[in-house]
């Protein structure tokens, strides 16, 4: 079983930046395919990024170029970096952990982008 405990969500205004952290319990963290998704209302949850244990990155067409994900293998920790922001990427941001198919998710933390 693994915990997942996101912080790092608020209010920030248009261009702005937030940085998202995702902290894991358990001592194989490094073997998990790490994740960020995002969910409006009215709509979908959609993958944002992800990241492998060896540091492959892929991201969402609507943030590549603004958003970063990292991860700190000795922290258990997975990061997203988010720049630029826009209205659009107001939604409820999950971490997810992976582990060939078993999935883990946390609680969520809201972003809202408004001026």
């Amino acid at each position: 079983q693994v915990q997942l405990v996101e912080s790092g969500g608020g209010l920030v205004q248009p261009g702005g930046s937030l940085r998202l952290s995702c902290a894991a319990s358990g001592s194989i963290f490094s073997l998990y395919v790490m994740g960020w998704y995002r969910q409006a209302p009215g709509k979908q949850r959609e993958l944002v990024a992800a990241i492998t244990s060896g540091g492959s990155t892929n991201y969402a067409d609507s943030v590549k170029g603004r958003f970063t994900i990292s991860r700190d293998n000795a922290k258990n920790t997975v990061y997203l970096q988010m720049n630029s922001l826009k209205p659009e990427d107001t939604a409820v941001y999950y971490c997810n952990a992976d582990l060939v198919g078993i999935h883990y998710w946390g609680q969520g933390t809201q972003v809202t982008v408004s001026s």
